[in-house]
Parts: structure tokens; sequence; C-alpha cells
């Protein structure tokens, strides 16, 4: 994904970025096939969690309300991850029950993160609900952390307007600016 971050394609109908919810689905789809083989040298167990991440993902599509043929391609990312997860877990000598509660935590962690950078508050994610508390505070329940509050921020760029060629944004994102965004992470009083 973030070779893909780099070089976004164009998305003609807002002159921005396609987001990765509004990427092509055989884009989307190349992306995911591709995310554990590209981290398992790092770390097997760090490319398994990405796999299932990835199939966890796909595995809230409703595929009889899609067409056929994307359906079929989701059957077969399906297919192909949950294999490619098996090999891994037989690598590491472990069973998938014993990796689900960590796969969970990223999809949480993940669903937080997302919920921060398009201000989702208030919601319920899973195992976790999120709710304003003031500017750029949110307040989460159950407080999930070990201490009492927990700064956390991210950096990105800051795109103004609307473009109409890939090249033209490719070189738009290269000269926008650095913007850090962070928030302060509180227990909910619930």
């Amino acid at each position: 994904m973030a070779e893909w971050d780099l070089r976004p394609t164009l998305n003609p109908d807002t002159g921005l970025p396609h987001s990765f919810m509004e990427m092509p689905l055989d884009v989307h789809l190349e992306l995911w096939s591709a995310a554990a083989g590209k981290l398992v040298r790092q770390s097997a167990y760090a490319a398994l969690l990405v796999s299932m991440h990835g199939t966890a993902l796909y595995e809230m599509r409703d595929l009889e309300r899609m067409e056929e043929r994307d359906a079929g391609a989701v059957r077969r990312f399906l297919g192909e991850r949950r294999a490619e997860q098996d090999a891994l877990l037989g690598s590491l000598g472990l069973e998938r029950d014993a990796v689900l509660r960590n796969q969970r935590l990223v999809w949480t962690l993940d669903w937080m993160s997302l919920a921060l950078c398009l201000d989702w508050a208030p919601a319920d994610g899973p195992d976790v609900r999120i709710e304003p508390a003031g500017d750029m505070c949110v307040a989460v329940g159950p407080w999930p952390f070990a201490s009492e509050r927990l700064s956390v921020r991210c950096e990105g760029r800051r795109l103004e307007g609307g473009y109409s060629s890939d090249a033209e944004l490719h070189e738009a994102l290269e000269r926008a600016p650095l913007v850090e965004l962070s928030w302060m992470l509180v227990p909910s009083k619930v």
C-alpha cells in the first residue's frame, strides 16, 4: 500500500487521489495480495497479521450483491490469502486460534486510526467506542491502554484544489507541505 500511496491514481470525480475506500477493486486486491509478501522477510508473524487483516476486510463484503466477475475475484483472493496464512502459520508453528486475538487488535487499532483521521466520532468500532471530547481530543471506551491518557499523531500531505491528471496530481503531492495531526485520547466517562 505504501508504494501506491506515493503515486496514487486520480479520482476524476473529485480531482483528488482515490482513497483506499474508493479505489478500483482490482487495484485494491492487487495491493492486498502483495502486502504480506513484502513483509515476510522482516517478520513472518507481521506478514501473517497483515494477510489476516486483508482477509478480514474482504470477508465483510456481500459477495451476493457484487457482479459475478468481482465476486469471483474476491473469492480467489480469499482462497489465496488463506493458503498464504496456512503456510505462514505452519512455518511459525502456530495455530490460527493463537493469532486471532492479535489480528483482532490490529483490526481495532486500524479502525481507531481511520476514525481519528476521518473524523468519525461519535462511532462504534470493533470492541471500542469513540466520542468527541474537545478540540482534537477523543474519549475511548472501554479504555484499552495502560496510561491514563495517550497522545497519538500522524503526518500527511495536504492537497489544495483538484487535479486533472495523474501526472499533475503526483507533482502536486511532491510539492504539498507536510502536515502533522495529533489527538489526545482519554478514557470515556461512561
